[in-house]
């Protein structure tokens, strides 16, 4: 079960690269990175047996529309590309997409916060309100090793289920999406869930647990109050903020730089000037 009321996109190629290159500039902005590793990727609705993925190398910061890898589902990439996939990001994303066609999106990393609570035994508890979306929603999948053999295909798909949203156990946490924004919000509240509880354990107080019947009806009320488009936009809104802020800055050409350049040469004589009067 989602936690969002989506349709599966019908967005063209381009504007899906767009979305997924700024999915993996978010990662950065909310320190969810691991260097080159970690991957989302996104199935194209015109080619539903190819996604958009990472190219292995990279970091998610260095990623562009352009860059990244049109892959199919057998594993064979379309175009020329210097770099790779991640054998483990294209062994889950495939296995995925080919076993459940319902999902068009996969968000997969390993933050720091999603990796201490996947290696608590008791995993994800009802402690905030964030906790109560997830209640009863999670499925868990245990540590395998790195997820490069086939034959941890077979239970990965039978601890998904039909669960959107896994806890990978000693690993980190995947959602999976009706599309990239359903996948990539719902990753962003089971983040802050995350972040939450580790912080709360963090103090060794005793803590209240939510009960029963309240998360089951905070998750009744989530499909009504959680909207990933409005979540998503605003985060592009303030990505686009701070990448416009953070870009060089040049001067521009023409008039304003001859009225620049001229103050400046004003100032030079007049210095000269003084150092003259001085002597």
């Amino acid at each position: 079960m989602s936690l969002y009321k989506v349709s599966p996109s019908s967005a063209p190629e381009a504007k899906l690269r767009q979305e997924l290159s700024d999915a993996y500039h978010l990662c950065v902005k909310y320190g969810w990175d691991d260097l080159i590793y970690g991957h989302i990727s996104v199935r194209l609705p015109e080619e539903p047996d190819c996604y958009l993925i990472n190219p292995f190398g990279l970091l998610f910061n260095e990623i562009t529309p352009n860059s990244l890898l049109k892959v199919r589902v057998d594993g064979k990439i379309i175009g020329n590309n210097e770099f790779n996939y991640n054998p483990a990001g294209e062994n889950i994303h495939h296995t995925i997409y080919l076993s459940r066609p319902d999902v068009n999106s996969i968000v997969h990393f390993h933050s720091t916060n999603g990796v201490a609570l996947s290696s608590l035994k008791d995993g994800l508890l009802p402690l905030s309100q964030h906790a109560c979306h997830f209640y009863n929603q999670i499925a868990y999948h245990d540590y395998e090793g790195i997820a490069i053999e086939e034959t941890e295909q077979a239970t990965l798909l039978h601890d998904l289920g039909d669960k959107d949203i896994m806890i990978l156990r000693n690993h980190g946490f995947l959602t999976v999406g009706r599309n990239l924004q359903d996948a990539f919000c719902t990753m962003y509240t089971l983040e802050k869930t995350a972040a939450i509880q580790m912080k709360l354990l963090a103090t060794g107080k005793e803590f209240a647990m939510i009960p029963k019947e309240v998360c089951e009806k905070v998750v009744q009320q989530t499909t009504v109050i959680k909207n990933c488009d409005l979540e998503w936009n605003a985060m592009v809104r303030d990505l686009r903020k701070e990448q416009t802020e953070s870009a060089p800055i040049s001067l521009p050409a023409g008039r304003l730089l001859e009225l620049l350049e001229k103050y400046e040469n004003i100032d030079q004589e007049n210095l000269f000037a003084a150092q003259t009067i001085q002597h």
